[in-house]
């Protein structure tokens, strides 16, 4: 089960982009909780918590309780829009959870294994396909990551859907058992043939006759 992380939350009164900057000229982010069939819920929230969770990995699949004076609020952190000069988040918009209800999120492959890999160890190459997956997730269940095991993978090898650790209870919404990763064959640089010695210069013709 997901574990819950706690954010702090004041209340905002009124909608609409002038009492989003009165927000922000007050040092804080506007920020929405939308869905579950409910009203809006406008908050404001400390910059310095909302670039906390952008540093760590994952942020889009993790479960927050969000608590304002009214109560708390379940939901995902589903977008976060920065400034294009500062980089400093301006607006967060969050995504209600309803109990039972499905959500799709995207959970981050892990991989492990990499030292004891026969193939890589052989000098070949991991290429990774997918380094997120998008699954339907019950939201008391939501994987904090998927593990892909490369400890027994060869040159040509690769790891599907299926051989995936910790997807039990999410569903990708179709039957293919895609790829997550391949052991690519090393790649091979021909060395430069040595050029060949250039021809000497012709002697030039010897003059035919002389003075009279």
């Amino acid at each position: 089960m997901t574990n819950f992380t706690t954010i702090e939350a004041s209340e905002r009164a009124k909608a609409g982009k002038g009492a989003a900057r009165a927000t922000r000229r007050d040092g804080l982010v506007p920020a929405v909780i939308y869905g579950a069939k409910q009203d809006p819920s406008l908050i404001a929230l400390d910059p310095r918590v909302v670039l906390r969770e952008l540093t760590k990995a994952g942020w889009r699949s993790r479960l927050y309780e969000v608590k304002t004076g009214e109560g708390v609020q379940r939901a995902l952190m589903r977008e976060v829009q920065l400034h294009p000069v500062s980089d400093r988040p301006i607006h967060v918009d969050f995504q209600r959870l309803a109990p039972g209800e499905h959500i799709k999120v995207a959970v981050q492959v892990v991989f492990e294994g990499e030292a004891v890999s026969p193939g890589l160890k052989r000098g070949g190459v991991l290429n990774v396909v997918r380094h997120t997956v998008e699954v339907s997730v019950d939201p008391d269940n939501i994987p904090s990551h998927f593990t892909a095991d490369l400890s027994e993978l060869d040159i040509n090898d690769n790891v599907r859907w299926s051989d995936l650790k910790g997807t039990e209870g999410a569903s990708h919404g179709t039957d293919r058992d895609f790829v997550i990763a391949t052991v690519a064959a090393p790649t091979v640089v021909a060395e430069p043939e040595p050029a060949a010695p250039a021809a000497a210069p012709a002697a030039a013709p010897a003059k035919k006759g002389g003075k009279k």
